[in-house]
């Protein structure tokens, strides 16, 4: 940029330059312009003495000097007079002319785009340190510091200080921050948020859009929730989605294999759970049909609707209530899981359910509360002719009123990248036991074959998302629709009519979508 401005330069100097220049130009057309005159008024002249020796004079000329003649005019300009009075009036004008168009490219084609890029955050031009605030949610700065210096090493105009932020109330601290202009230039946020926060975020360029190939690189999803109209909103640097989590050794010993189907997945629960001789359950078959110990129980309903054709914005009507039922019958009719036992993910990790569902981050839940349990994950069970999975995950934004939101956004272009993805994720194994999974469909192949990650990647290309997530504690568009939800569960399961209860359910889905303006 520097380069383009000393030439920009260079150029107004030689246009005014061209003024001082002109002078001399202009002393030579005078001066023939003089000579012209002067040869003119020879040649004048020499044609009226040869008019004086042919012609008498005139009666009025007499002999003696002194004699009386017609009264005297003022002589007439001669032509190179007439030229050099006006060329001295027009070469001031051409001057300031000159000078005033050189300011006018000076100020438009130079001052102002610098101006511009300054105001902007051009640390690059400016040669200034550009420092970018990133808040985090669930990757301690353990994992986040070495990629972080990397990318600083090449951008050394570019301080990037990350943060781990607390879930509880996040959502409402973060848009507080960025109304007070408090906020920061990055943030984590879920994939089901834009309706609440695209006021705040600011859209991807179009040649980071087009460099990251959002629409082409990454699993469909991402168009689905992250873009408004041609526009993206965010960038994934993981994917989640929900699993079907099972005990390998009470398969193994049961001689079962993990069920495709719902019909396969109600057979095999049934034949898996244990009962003492009082009926009641010692080990369950799967943690299905209740809201208060099913602990993903709105992405499993969720679900089990998208896979039947339910229109979760309208769900009343006979598919959102076989849906509905067919959930809770695991209570109802089976009896393979009751409200009385721990919740999901405790009862999985202590042998108490064979089956539950979950996404990729309780694997490390469970292994905390059991290192020694032996289980897998498989892709959810899918109804005839049907393949929806059910996607739940994290993405990183820009705010829009970030001072530095191009050099955000190369950051961000930055970690999607695949080399980055990999360090990312191997970071956070040393910590953990494995990273995130990767968002990205050209990266899927890697993670496939993993007996407790494969299993989401795998379900990607088909996974669907909506305001039924848990856990996003955000406190506004999915805890409250999950509310409607879980009412509308816990009357089906207290034998109530699942159609009643569903005409209610869609009047809260009404009033909510309505509120967040989402058609």
């Amino acid at each position: 940029m520097s380069d383009n401005s000393e030439q920009n330069q260079a150029n107004i100097q030689g246009e005014v330059n061209l003024s001082s220049s002109s002078q001399p130009a202009q002393a030579s057309q005078e001066s023939l312009a003089e000579d012209q005159g002067q040869a003119a008024a020879s040649q004048f002249n020499q044609q009226t003495a040869g008019q004086e020796e042919s012609s008498p004079p005139p009666p009025w000329v007499g002999s003696e000097e002194g004699a009386a003649g017609p009264p005297s005019e003022p002589a007439a300009p001669v032509e190179g007079e007439i030229r050099q009075s006006v060329f001295k009036k027009i070469v001031p004008f051409l001057g300031l002319l000159i000078l005033a168009a050189g300011l006018f490219f000076l100020i438009s084609k130079i001052i102002l785009p610098m101006m511009k890029k300054i105001k902007g955050g051009g640390g690059e031009l400016s040669g200034q340190e550009v420092t970018l605030t990133y808040w985090g949610l669930w990757e301690p700065e353990s994992v986040m510091s070495s990629l972080i210096a990397d990318y600083q090493k090449s951008h050394p105009q570019v301080k990037i200080n990350y943060s781990r932020q607390s879930h509880k109330d996040y959502r409402e601290r973060l848009q507080s921050a960025l109304a007070r202009e408090e906020g920061p230039d990055i943030f984590r946020f879920h994939n089901t948020w834009l309706p609440m926060m695209k006021k705040e975020l600011a859209p991807l360029p179009p040649e980071t859009a087009q460099s990251l190939n959002l629409s082409g690189n990454f699993y469909p999803v991402v168009s689905s929730d992250l873009k408004i109209e041609s526009k993206f909103y965010g960038v994934p640097l993981e994917f989640d989605a929900l699993s079907l989590f099972y005990n390998t050794k009470i398969f193994q010993t049961a001689g079962k294999k993990p069920p495709a189907s719902w019909e396969e997945l109600r057979r095999t629960a049934l034949d898996l759970t244990v009962r003492d001789g009082s009926g009641r359950i010692e080990v369950a078959g799967v943690a299905l049909g209740t809201t208060n110990n099913v602990d993903h129980f709105s992405d499993i309903l969720g679900l089990m609707m998208l896979q039947n054709g339910v229109d979760l914005k309208q769900p009343s009507g006979s598919l959102g209530e076989d849906a509905l039922r067919f959930y809770s019958l695991f209570v109802n009719t089976d009896r393979v899981w009751d409200s009385t036992l721990p919740s999901s993910t405790y009862a999985f990790a202590t042998g108490k359910v064979a089956m539950f569902f979950a996404p990729s981050w309780r694997v490390h839940d469970v292994s905390n509360i059991n290192p020694d349990l032996g289980f897998k994950t498989a892709p959810v069970p899918q109804l005839p002719d049907t393949k929806v999975a059910w996607a739940t995950f994290w993405v990183e934004g820009v705010s829009l009123k970030s001072k530095h939101q191009k050099e955000a956004w190369e950051f961000l272009s930055y970690m999607a990248s695949k080399e980055t993805l990999k360090k990312f994720y191997n970071n956070a194994a040393k910590v953990r036991g494995f990273g995130e999974p990767y968002p990205r469909k050209d990266m899927a192949q890697e993670l496939e074959d993993d007996p407790l990650v494969g299993s989401f990647v795998k379900q990607g290309s088909y996974a669907q998302s909506w305001y039924l997530c848990s856990r996003t504690h955000d406190n506004g568009l999915n805890d409250k629709m999950i509310k409607y939800f879980e009412d509308a569960v816990n009357s089906v399961v207290q034998r109530k009519s699942a159609s009643k209860a569903l005409i209610t359910v869609a009047q809260g889905v009404s009033q909510i979508l309505g509120r967040y303006g989402i058609q």
